[in-house]
């Protein structure tokens, strides 16, 4: 889902979104990523776009070779989606945000059960 907003002389488009689980077989996740691609390459370079979303993929606390887009204050271990993640931001000139200043723990997590903490993701351009 996309709302497209005008504020001042600036317009910004922002994007919900909600990646498939990890179980799923890599036709769906694929399906995803291409659905994601086709609602940022509908926004004009002139405008701006933020993503909120749960993408079900870990980007992990460090930036490894990713410092360009990750900003050095993720949560835990990167996992192959966080890599999907980390590319897809890099493809498109965005930036996870929300690994871009330091956060205490409780802050970082948005999901907790007995077996998995995770976070949602927010990328800006």
């Amino acid at each position: 889902m996309t709302i497209k907003l005008v504020i001042g002389g600036l317009t910004v488009h922002v994007c919900s979104a909600y990646a498939m689980q990890v179980v799923l077989d890599e036709e769906e996740k694929r399906r995803f990523w291409e659905v994601l691609d086709e609602v940022i390459r509908g926004v004009p370079s002139s405008e701006k776009i933020l993503i909120g979303g749960d993408f079900n993929g870990h980007i992990g606390s460090l930036p490894m070779r990713y410092d360009d887009v990750h900003g050095g204050f993720g949560f835990g271990d990167k996992n192959d989606e966080g890599d999907a993640l980390l590319d897809f931001a890099r493809a498109f000139g965005l930036v996870v945000v929300n690994s871009s200043f330091s956060k205490k723990e409780k802050h970082l997590i948005t999901f907790c059960s007995r077996v998995a903490k995770t976070q949602i993701d927010f990328f800006a351009a």
